[in-house]
């Protein structure tokens, strides 16, 4: 779906500009987005297998929930909207914890340039697994994993991205950090 966003300049600074998503993937505009990670009190992690009609990545295991944010909308605002909108699961804000901001800069074979600021959360899923409800067009599947997945991506096939160990390796810690 292509949707209104704000541009924001190679330091994560809002430049009162918007354009479409579309056009933020092709002219590679820096542009807000978001990551919560779901994690459950015995330790385990939920991610999403993406739709297979994604133009990146299609069917690989992946973050709990990532979205963009709109035009205007207050970052945290967007991820309980996202996370509502993927997966069905409902958010109070003060369950939902920042832990950092993160640039990510790549260009897509496809000819989509993905330069964003990550904005990351991580909250607990209190709810059953079984009551969360998919936006097929986002989500082709969900699964909880053992926490430790995130730590040894590279022994996996199609689940995270292993360059960006360093990435989950701090999800992790924050995580560990909020269970103890």
């Amino acid at each position: 779906m292509d949707e209104l966003i704000d541009i924001v300049d190679e330091h994560g600074n809002y430049t009162g500009k918007t354009c479409l998503k579309s056009e933020a993937h092709k002219y590679g505009y820096f542009h807000p987005t978001i990551h919560v990670w779901l994690y459950t009190s015995d330790k385990q992690i939920l991610l999403q297998k993406r739709a297979l009609t994604k133009k990146v990545f299609p069917g690989m295991w992946d973050i709990s929930v990532a979205g963009h944010i709109a035009a205007g909308e207050d970052v945290k605002i967007g991820a309980i909207r996202e996370v509502k909108e993927e997966i069905g699961f409902d958010i109070l804000s003060e369950n939902l914890f920042k832990i950092g901001t993160r640039k990510h800069m790549v260009n897509h074979t496809n000819g989509i340039i993905d330069n964003e600021f990550h904005h990351v959360f991580i909250t607990e899923l209190t709810v059953p697994f079984e009551t969360l409800t998919l936006q097929k067009e986002e989500v082709e599947e969900l699964k909880l994993f053992n926490l430790d997945v995130i730590l040894h991506t590279k022994d996996y096939e199609n689940l995270l991205l292993p360059q960006y160990q360093d990435y989950y390796s701090f999800v992790y810690n924050q995580i560990i950090n909020a269970l103890t």
